[in-house]
């Protein structure tokens, strides 16, 4: 959670391609050192003002609240603001346990380090947590405090492989420190209790991983890669199987200089792990149950649009077989009511959302109405343009009857003295309201016809679904030029309520 980098800083103090290949690699890195570490990680990248520095990225933690509401990225600081980051900066010295105020009245810890690159600091790094924070952590084993300040240092040199793979940590992750044989060297609580499901009711300090019986691949294969893993296991316990998320840390020793280690160690050996365990058992059976719903409500969507379709093609068998040429159009539009909600059913039945696109039930209508309605020598174009409208089922089903209706209006009043024209339909959002339009290019509303149009069946369906179902208004004029203009405004529903189903 948080600003990654920004590529203009690097172009701006034209860093060299390894400079800025580091930059990014640390950058990649910190998500996962700042939930470990639970503190807010700020990058502060140095300018041509003495003493200032800039804020080139952030990083909030997901295992404790941020300090910061707003983003910090782009904030130039002084000396006086930040005397340890222009420390770390112009002396290349990390400074630590430095306490502070800030302005807003939080009381914080912070360690600034600096950032190497070919021999000189390009950048430093920020860890700032709250005072109370900085006192648990004090607390906490020495282990696990190493083992973090381990991988920070892995981090600032550029050296931790596959951090971007893995997930944000959370509150119910449970992190254990692991030696390169399999060693557990500290287990915290969370952790020992999520073994505890499995069996283990001792404690498992100084227990090997080989003897658990459990599924451990993501800790070896970081071992033997020195990259950092994330595996999804499924381990059973007693009369039922739970589900855990593995993910697997490697921490690697800092190369050195002296001669002599290079006979014993390699520099690059990894000296073990950092393994985190989180249950995830509730959160898959709740997932897989909203699957095993979200197919059935499918499923009824598609058994909903066949039977309007069964319903469609029987009255399309009577309208064939009465001789009056009135009951056949009135049957007609009837059949092209159903198909216009059988359209949206459609489009839920193939989509796992609960929204349905308008504009695409829009084309979909244009396409039955041109097969089903028009007259074989009448020569009229349909088009449509305008924005993705996105709304509920209920609200989609009246839209598709609204412009099926509209469609039909248009073809039967504003064509019936002609044989060719456009009738157009755009989608836009003003404001807060949304808007769909329907205008054609034919002879318009005479005063003589207005009453009778007016009184039709179907624009007293439209303008009962826009009062009642969209709660808008609908109007219904002649155009600018020639032709009809049916305008339907409404309430516009936030996209984010409507993936929602609102």
């Amino acid at each position: 959670m948080g600003t990654i980098l920004d590529d203009w800083y690097l172009q701006l103090r034209q860093l060299s391609a390894s400079e800025q290949h580091l930059l990014r690699r640390i950058a990649e890195s910190l998500p996962l050192l700042s939930d470990l570490a639970r503190a807010d990680l700020l990058v502060y990248g140095p300018t041509d003002i003495p003493d200032t520095a800039i804020v080139i990225a952030e990083i909030k933690p997901h295992t404790v609240p941020s300090l910061f509401n707003d983003s910090l990225v782009g904030r130039l600081v002084t000396k006086a603001d930040e005397w340890a980051v222009i420390r770390a900066l112009t002396r290349g010295t990390s400074s630590e346990s430095v306490t502070r105020l800030r302005s807003y009245g939080v009381q914080t810890v912070q360690h600034a380090y600096p950032i190497h690159s070919e021999g000189r600091v390009i950048a430093a790094l920020s860890a700032e947590v709250g005072l109370l924070e900085s006192g648990r952590q004090r607390r906490k084993s020495i282990v696990f405090r190493r083992a973090v300040a381990q991988l920070r240092d892995m981090v600032l040199r550029g050296q931790l492989e596959g951090a971007a793979g893995i997930s944000a940590l959370g509150d119910h992750d449970g992190p254990m420190v692991i030696d390169n044989r399999g060693n557990i060297l500290y287990i915290s609580s969370i952790a020992e209790h999520h073994y505890r499901k499995l069996g283990h009711s001792h404690t498992l300090l100084r227990t090997n991983l080989n003897s658990l019986q459990t599924d451990e691949a993501a800790f070896f294969k970081a071992i033997e890669t020195g990259a950092c893993v994330e595996q999804i296991t499924q381990e059973h316990a007693q009369e039922r199987t739970l589900t855990f998320v593995k993910r697997a840390v490697p921490l690697i020793a800092e190369p050195s200089d002296q001669w002599w280690k290079r006979y014993i160690a390699r520099p690059d050996e990894i000296d073990g792990s950092i393994l985190i365990t989180c249950d995830v058992t509730d959160e898959r059976r709740k997932e897989q149950e909203l699957k095993i719903k979200s197919a059935m409500i499918q499923e009824i969507h598609h058994r909903v649009k066949n039977n309007l379709q069964t319903i469609a093609a029987l009255l399309r068998l009577q309208a064939r077989r009465t001789g009056s040429p009135e009951i056949t159009e009135v049957l007609q539009e009837t059949i092209n009511r159903i198909l216009s909600i059988a359209v949206v059913h459609e489009f839920l039945a193939h989509d796992e959302s609960s929204i349905v696109n308008v504009k695409e039930v829009c084309q979909r209508i244009i396409t039955e109405v041109a097969r089903s309605t028009l007259d074989p020598e009448k020569r009229l174009r349909f088009s449509l343009s305008g924005e993705d409208l996105y709304l509920p089922t209920q609200q989609a089903t009246s839209c598709a009857l609204i412009v099926n209706e509209l469609l039909q209006n248009a073809v039967e009043h504003g064509f019936d003295q002609r044989s060719e024209g456009t009738i157009s339909i755009s989608l836009n959002e003003e404001g807060s309201n949304s808007r769909i339009e329907v205008q054609d290019d034919g002879h318009g509303l005479p005063a003589e016809a207005a009453g009778r149009i007016e009184s039709s069946l179907g624009l007293q369906i439209v303008r009962t679904l826009v009062r009642e179902d969209l709660k808008g208004w609908f109007e219904l004029r002649n155009g600018d030029g020639r032709g009809a203009r049916a305008i339907v405004t409404f309430p516009r529903v936030a996209r984010t309520a409507a993936l929602l189903g609102a």
